[in-house]
């Protein structure tokens, strides 16, 4: 009803898109830049389209690196963690 300005899009599995099937509005707003169909195969992609964060993966010592989505879930995760033994 408002229209598009280029915010919009779906997200959709990766092993949909050869059966995705677009009204020609939608082909010309994704045409346009208007609408985006982002295809994903992970949760982390999509966290990444949804965020602009990247997701984060362990290194080989099974540390995130800093700033990622995964890395800040992790650091929240010892908080709760603290604060649930303190109270035990």
């Amino acid at each position: 009803m408002r229209g598009l300005d280029g915010s919009h899009g779906v997200m959709i599995p990766v092993q949909n898109v050869d059966n995705l099937q677009l009204s020609n509005e939608i082909i010309e707003a994704v045409k346009n830049k208007l609408f985006h169909v982002y295809s994903i195969s992970t949760i982390e992609e999509g966290i990444e389209v949804l965020t602009g964060v990247p997701a984060g993966r362990k290194d080989k010592d099974g540390h995130f690196p800093a700033g990622t989505i995964n890395y800040l879930v992790y650091e929240k995760l010892k908080k709760y963690a603290e604060i649930s033994e303190k109270r035990d």
